[in-house]
């Protein structure tokens, strides 16, 4: 792989883990499963499967499968098949959008400095490449939240589903199954998190494809973040997720 930026390598090594739980914690969140509830998905993980698949369009469940990557299809199929079948994929798409800008109003209304925040986040995200990452094209592509804290939830999310995105090239790149990449990684409870059943391979023989799949997915990103920002940029953008990561709940 081509020589990336030193700087931008550090910066993505150190914000993609914030950024990965502040997405999970919003998808996740009491807030958004209890509007999700007043909206008609009594299931939340069937709003979580239909909002979130439901950025690719009204798509079949093997669609949402092969775009998220890591779940039993077993479950996408039920999850997104019971979800879905309230409103809509794409509805449920534009309700997710719509609870992200809530989410974001109500935790990150006294963020100082957010308006900034905001606009070098914009940029990387509007600068970044989309080709075999469709569920970060089709979060970008939702409508945006019309005030800045709904704006920075959303567009935590939409970083999440980047890296999220190019991770999975990076996995099926050195070789590892859906379930392999989980199993060389967070191992086997994670596994049974994602809907995956016992009895599990013993991966410790190519734990090291997962070390290649996460270096390979840093470096990727790295050469992304290069070419969205200015290298003067990355110590607002770094400064940025902190403050972000310490204002979520």
């Amino acid at each position: 792989m081509a020589m990336v930026d030193q700087d931008a390598l550090a910066l993505v090594r150190a914000t993609s883990v914030p950024i990965h739980d502040i997405g999970t914690a919003i998808y996740l969140s009491p807030d958004v499963m209890a509007r999700a509830k007043e909206w008609g998905w009594d299931n939340p993980f069937a709003f979580y499967f239909a909002g979130r698949g439901g950025m690719l369009g009204d798509v079949s469940h093997e669609v949402v499968t092969a775009a998220m990557g890591w779940f039993q299809p077993g479950v996408v199929q039920a999850m997104f098949t019971e979800g879905s079948g309230v409103a809509g994929a794409s509805a449920a798409a534009a309700r997710m959008a719509e609870a992200h800008t809530a989410w974001g109003e109500k935790h990150y209304g006294g963020v100082e400095g957010l308006e900034s925040i905001v606009g070098v986040t914009e940029q990387l995200v509007a600068g970044l490449e989309g080709s075999a990452l469709p569920l970060f094209v089709g979060w970008r592509d939702a409508v945006a939240s019309p005030t800045a804290p709904g704006r920075a939830a959303q567009l935590m999310q939409i970083l999440r589903e980047w890296r999220g995105g190019i991770h999975l090239v990076a996995t099926t790149a050195v070789g590892l199954s859906p379930l392999q990449a989980i199993l060389t990684n967070e191992g086997e409870g994670q596994a049974k998190f994602f809907g995956w059943s016992e009895p599990f391979e013993d991966c410790a023989a190519i734990k090291a494809k997962h070390d290649e799949a996460e270096d390979m997915t840093d470096r990727l990103c790295a050469s992304g973040l290069s070419s969205a920002l200015a290298n003067s940029q990355y110590e607002l953008f770094g400064e940025g997720i902190r403050t972000l990561r310490a204002a979520t709940p």
